[in-house]
């Protein structure tokens, strides 16, 4: 029997493709450094930090049936990710995620999940027919939702009775994908994750700092959020109600997934029943501590 998980993380599970070099980079650089490919995409980060915090998750995504998805699926049961309701496309081929990172940060990255948009909401089936859940009975537990999804499906998820019983965590999948959250913003049970250039975007306008950027979601009708910037501060907001902390310093070796990181510790902290300030503070230490390549 399937093992029942503890959450589920939908989005983007796909493959990563980085090009990291020890040196500053800029446009047109050419030089030396290290290609890897490792399981990636918001909702199978958000379900790998989940799981060395000691939840269960399951993934519900598009994974094709070519050899790409097969090596994905076997990576991630591996880890002890729960993948029988991933949805395997006959014709849809796996996403990947292709980014170059330099000394001095991201320098570029092209993000190639049409194939999750094109599955649409054939990836929530288990949650209409009774694998995870039905109309009269939802899904009850918390839900880790990334914004490679269609605007489309976002609005339904928003208005969905199979998730209005769900505690909803949703992050967008890049500044450039921040704005499908508008459909989610006024959600009664959504916290949003974001940086705060993304935040910005949602608010269309600039933030100085952490606080500012959960103050103004809010003013802007989120229930709850938690924005990051970097290595300056993270912000959680309820209301009106804002706490800040300052990440650890750390010297950073790569820089994509962090957020993811920081989503997920802080999920799993208040999952295991912590503090408001101990979860932020935790999440934190958790970024702080993957941006150091202390994590393999």
């Amino acid at each position: 029997m399937t093992q029942q998980p503890d959450i589920l993380c939908i989005g983007s599970v796909l493959w990563d493709v980085i090009g990291r070099a020890p040196n500053p980079m800029r446009l047109g650089s050419d030089v030396p450094g290290r290609i890897t490919r490792l399981p990636g995409g918001v909702a199978m980060n958000i379900a790998m930090t989940l799981r060395r915090f000691a939840m269960v998750p399951a993934l519900l995504s598009n994974v094709g049936r070519d050899t790409e998805g097969d090596d994905l699926i076997g990576a991630a049961q591996r880890m002890g990710l729960i993948c029988d309701h991933v949805y395997r496309s006959d014709d849809l081929p796996t996403d990947i995620y292709m980014a170059i990172e330099g000394a001095n940060g991201l320098i570029a990255a092209i993000a190639d999940a049409h194939s999750l948009e094109a599955a649409g909401d054939k990836i929530l089936r288990p949650l209409a027919n009774g694998a995870l859940g039905s109309v009269t009975a939802p899904w009850a537990g918390p839900v880790a939702l990334d914004g490679n999804l269609t605007v489309d499906l976002l609005r339904d998820i928003a208005t969905s009775p199979l998730f209005r019983n769900a505690d909803l965590r949703v992050a967008p999948a890049s500044p450039g994908k921040a704005e499908r959250l508008l459909a989610l913003l006024g959600h009664p049970s959504a916290t949003l994750y974001v940086n705060l250039e993304e935040a910005g975007l949602l608010c269309q306008t600039t933030f100085a700092s952490s606080a500012d950027a959960a103050a103004g979601l809010i003013a802007r009708g989120a229930r709850r959020v938690l924005v990051t910037d970097g290595g300056q501060s993270a912000s959680e907001a309820t209301g009106n109600d804002i706490i800040t902390r300052v990440p650890p310093a750390v010297m950073v070796t790569r820089v994509t997934g962090a957020g993811d990181t920081f989503m997920a510790a802080h999920i799993a902290s208040e999952a295991q029943g912590m503090a408001r300030d101990a979860a932020l503070d935790r999440a934190c230490q958790a970024a702080a501590t993957y941006v150091s390549g202390e994590i393999a």
